[in-house]
């Protein structure tokens, strides 16, 4: 897939969400970390897997993976909470540490430009058609792969791309 120079220089570094805190979420503040950026719901039954992307997290980060989970009303208004409350509801019932992002559009034309971004990497499979929807990006900001809602965080297809990504970085 051919893109434009400008695109092509593009990376998830030169993106910002906003936090679940309201405040901005520069990508770039990861930068020379794997990033594994999952659009999430509360009440879908994918849910549990935040459980996983907690235990990931936890297996990884030391070794420099950032887990972002970026919660999205998109798939079947699954996450029809507050920031407030999706934190909480994160905390409570899995434990979540890693980062949250407020409430973000992930599909469609008013999709957030990192998940048009990551949409335009990943070609036209690759974009989510549900939640926990998974984008592997690499330290340097460049996408690596994608992973569709079934696949498991805490499965070989997944901690295989992480210890790839997180290995060639530390060359």
């Amino acid at each position: 897939m051919a893109n434009s120079p400008a695109m092509a220089e593009t990376t998830a570094h030169d993106f910002t969400l906003t936090g679940i805190d309201g405040k901005a979420m520069p990508l770039s503040q990861f930068r020379g970390s794997t990033l594994l950026v999952v659009n999430t719901a509360s009440e879908c039954g994918y849910t549990p897997q935040y459980e996983d992307l907690e235990k990931l997290w936890l297996a990884y980060k030391d070794k420099g993976l950032v887990v972002v989970g970026v919660p999205s009303n998109d798939f079947g208004g699954q996450e029809p909470g507050s920031a407030e409350e999706i934190a909480s509801f994160c905390k409570l019932n899995y434990g979540v540490t890693f980062p949250l992002a407020d409430k973000t559009v992930v599909k469609g034309e008013a999709a957030h430009p990192f998940y048009k971004w990551a949409g335009e990497q990943a070609g036209l499979l690759g974009r989510p058609k549900w939640n926990f929807h998974k984008y592997l990006i690499g330290p340097d900001g460049r996408f690596i792969d994608w992973f569709s809602t079934q696949t498991k965080p805490m499965g070989p297809k997944i901690r295989t791309a992480v210890e790839k990504a997180i290995a060639s970085h530390t060359r």
